[in-house]
């Protein structure tokens, strides 16, 4: 028997090969899980590291090759509607979740010079909003579907450090950490654990020659990030064997220096 077997997964973000949230679907997958995913390809082709036209189909069939089933649907986060129609979407093919990770997001590189309210408002309405109305949503439905399990797992996707470049982007995943502990809190009665994953650097798509060669001297450990290293401890915190572990944000980077 599979570690994730019978689970249901929710992953958000999912629209790249490369990506942290495609990793993170392989590996959910691998362990047995069911996985509904997420993607936005808009923001890949405008303003993200370009669009895989074909990826999410391509992605599913992978997920569908371990023996689990897959789907997946396009969504803009930043809608109100958003997190209800995925979650409705769900239901209707899967099933009630059981584990939700919170990957996808908004980022734009700004400094305080360029920094607007549009531009914050950009980043909130998929960083906060989405995020945690998606989070709440979730909630209240595995409340109502699983009245004695123990297995409900919201896992989020964070960062931070002193970038002056990235102010919006830090600002709101800063709230995202803020909500962790008290959230995992008020869900900890219904057997929903809640924690943050900070992943650091991740070579993903997004890393030229130059900002490796920058950054590669900041890793102790002598490498990158990978998204398989997210994937990993976020396949654990998705487990039974992490239910004692809740309302944490972990910094899994390679002891990476942060300059």
């Amino acid at each position: 028997m599979k570690q994730l077997d019978g689970k249901i997964a929710i992953v958000t973000g999912a629209s790249r090969s490369t990506s942290i949230g495609a990793a993170i679907c392989l590996s959910l997958a691998k362990a047995g899980a069911d996985v509904f995913f997420t993607h936005w390809s808009k923001f890949d082709e405008t303003e993200g590291n370009g669009s895989e036209k074909d990826f999410p189909s391509l992605l599913c069939e992978k997920l569908r090759s371990f023996g689990v089933r897959a789907e997946h649907l396009p969504l803009d986060l930043s809608l109100l509607e958003s997190p209800t129609k995925l979650l409705d979407t769900v239901e209707k093919t899967l099933g009630t979740a059981n584990i939700l990770i919170n990957n996808a997001t908004y980022e734009s590189p700004v400094n305080f010079r360029e920094f607007n309210t549009a531009i914050l408002d950009k980043h909130y309405k998929v960083n906060n909003s989405g995020t945690i109305m998606l989070s709440v949503e979730f909630a209240k439905r595995y409340e109502k579907a699983f009245t004695n399990n123990k297995d409900g797992r919201i896992i989020n996707l964070v960062s931070g450090g002193p970038d002056p470049n990235n102010l919006a982007y830090i600002a709101t995943k800063g709230m995202i950490i803020a909500i962790t502990e008290p959230l995992s809190v008020a869900l900890a009665p219904l057997g929903i654990t809640v924690n943050s994953i900070n992943p650091g650097p991740t070579d993903s798509g997004w890393m030229n020659k130059e900002i490796r060669e920058y950054l590669l001297p900041q890793f102790p450990t002598g490498r990158l990030g990978k998204p398989e290293d997210a994937a990993k401890i976020i396949m654990f915190l998705a487990s039974d064997d992490s239910y004692w572990i809740t309302g944490q944000t972990i910094k899994s980077e390679g002891g990476f220096l942060g300059k």
